[in-house]
């Protein structure tokens, strides 16, 4: 279920009821009269069923409120209501697989900006990274990944591609080149002190490391164990029900190869640049490419469920009396 709270000007009150006045998926609809001051005009509160309410909110859209209201979408955690039940019951599809587009759109936007605790959580990932390769730890290497905060930004290239969002695509793409950029820098100036002083030797880098060295040598399987992960990443952001995401994190080595080559950089170690660097670029893509199928198909699976909930909804006015 889902409570949107709609600010509407006083002119449009009237066709922003019609929208959702006899809707199956609506449960409670209400209006406050002008109890809106900026912008003058109205509220209109209603609890709707998750899997109609893109739908709903694009013809809102067609009505022109975004610009000239205000639309509130908000996740309904608990309700008990015979009339919510009778609604979601009513509405095709199940609430659990609905993906609502506004949500995720605007969770992608949010973290995909680039700003300082964007590129402070990308360089301490990065940091850490890099010690767990100095001290072959794949318990270090697991925290890197968890801490790394590039995944939403890399499903937001998917996202902007599905939904035409061309603004979000060139802020997701920034983010990510600017936050691995810097990180990178930041580590090799790590690398290069730990080098000078003498705690870290060109051997812990180039020597064998049978705890790390799969973030250097990157191979089918990297590629694939990318795409499984970011369409289970994508499926965790968009569905009702969030629990992969975690799994996500300590699956794709964006991060840890990130940290190997700013090692390498700091220790001339070029082969250990060129596998890592490699690693990396089969990670994204396959990240960027796997986001966009699974975005895609859903959007694919919803517009087809919207054109059915319209048939079913035509039917029902030729047939009420």
């Amino acid at each position: 279920m889902q409570h949107l709270r709609i600010t509407s000007p006083a002119d449009l009150t009237d066709d922003v009821v019609a929208v959702f006045d006899g809707d199956p998926a609506v449960s409670h609809l209400s209006v406050l009269r002008g109890a809106s001051l900026v912008p003058a005009g109205d509220i209109v509160m209603v609890d709707v069923a998750r899997e109609a309410t893109n739908e709903l909110i694009d013809r809102l859209d067609d009505l022109g409120v975004p610009e000239r209201g205000t639309i509130h979408v908000e996740p309904v955690t608990a309700w008990v209501s015979r009339a919510g039940l009778d609604a979601d019951t009513r509405t095709p599809g199940a609430s659990a697989d609905a993906v609502v587009w506004t949500d995720v759109t605007q969770r992608a936007y949010e973290e995909s900006e680039l700003n300082w605790t964007y590129v402070a959580f990308m360089t301490l990932a990065t940091l850490l990274a890099a010690i767990a390769i100095v001290v072959d730890s794949q318990i270090l290497v697991i925290g890197a990944m968890v801490l790394g905060p590039e995944f939403v930004p890399i499903a937001a290239l998917g996202l902007a591609l599905v939904r035409r969002r061309f603004n979000l695509f060139r802020l997701a793409a920034r983010t990510l080149v600017i936050g691995f950029g810097v990180a990178i820098a930041f580590t090799v100036l790590a690398g290069l002190a730990a080098r000078a002083l003498g705690w870290v030797v060109a051997d812990d880098i180039t020597g064998e490391r049978p705890g790390t060295d799969f973030i250097y040598s990157p191979d089918k399987w990297s590629f694939i164990v990318a795409l499984i992960a970011a369409a289970a990443g994508v499926l965790s952001l968009t569905s009702a029900k969030v629990g992969g995401l975690s799994g996500v994190f300590i699956s794709v080595t964006t991060v840890p190869a990130a940290g190997n080559v700013a090692l390498g950089i700091a220790f001339a170690a070029w082969d250990e640049v060129t596998g890592s660097a490699l690693q990396l670029a089969l990670n994204i893509s396959g990240m960027v490419i796997a986001g966009w199928a699974t975005l895609a198909l859903q959007h694919l699976v919803w517009m087809r469920m919207a054109r059915h909930r319209r048939h079913l909804l035509a039917r029902r006015n030729l047939e009420s009396p």
